[in-house]
């Protein structure tokens, strides 16, 4: 797997660009602006986008899933059904944060135990909500790497104070669907730099494993 992550937005949402080596096929994880920044980026890897894969459906994250749908011509995959309030909210989340958005009606909603494939590569769904009521994870196994969105953080976890957030729910996703991973699975998250499992087991102030 190769994996470009490309802050967008004034909230530096890491959306990453995924793509197959084999085929060159690839997807665009949480696309929440910067569509410019995204196309040149999908350019300049030689990539083409098969798919929008979004965890959940803040703004930052899920902006410009809308145009990259459109601009592609690809599908939009996620996220959970949890995430319609959000989605029929865009509008607002849009004039709260100054972040451009569109709605959206996703050609596939995810749940657990669903599987989203990219080239030949396998994601398995991983339904981890308490940030938002529907946040998805997308986990490679055998690439050993797992894009968390606003789950985890290094050294931190996903706020729990926006509408449908749930500090309780959000510790028993990250203890019941994360932590059982590998300790060297990579963890790509919504903000800020990669992290592991291992580390976050032993190092994360927010949660005692």
């Amino acid at each position: 797997m190769k994996v470009a992550v490309i802050p967008v937005t004034t909230f530096q949402q890491n959306c990453s660009l995924v793509w197959c080596p084999e085929t060159k096929k690839g997807a665009l994880i949480d696309p929440g602006g910067d569509l410019d920044k995204l196309q040149k980026a999908v350019e300049d890897k030689g990539v083409t986008i098969e798919k929008v894969l979004l965890t959940h459906a803040h703004i930052d994250h899920a902006g410009a899933a809308a145009d990259a749908s459109s601009l592609f011509n690809v599908p939009i995959i996620g996220p959970h059904k949890g995430e319609v309030m959000l989605i029929d909210m865009m509008d607002m989340q849009s004039q709260m944060s100054g972040i451009p958005g569109k709605k959206f009606t996703p050609d596939q909603w995810l749940k657990e135990g669903d599987t989203v494939s990219v080239g030949n590569l396998l994601f398995e769904v991983l339904f981890c909500p308490g940030h938002t009521p529907g946040h998805l994870v997308f986990y490679a196994r055998k690439n050993n790497i797992a894009f968390v969105g606003d789950v985890l953080f290094k050294g931190s976890i996903g706020r729990t104070d926006l509408p449908g957030g749930d500090t309780k729910t959000l510790l028993n996703s990250i203890k019941t669907k994360l932590f059982p991973l590998s300790d060297n699975t990579v963890i790509v998250s919504g903000h800020g730099p990669n992290t592991t499992i291992g580390q976050e087991k032993q190092h994360n102030p927010f949660i005692k494993a």
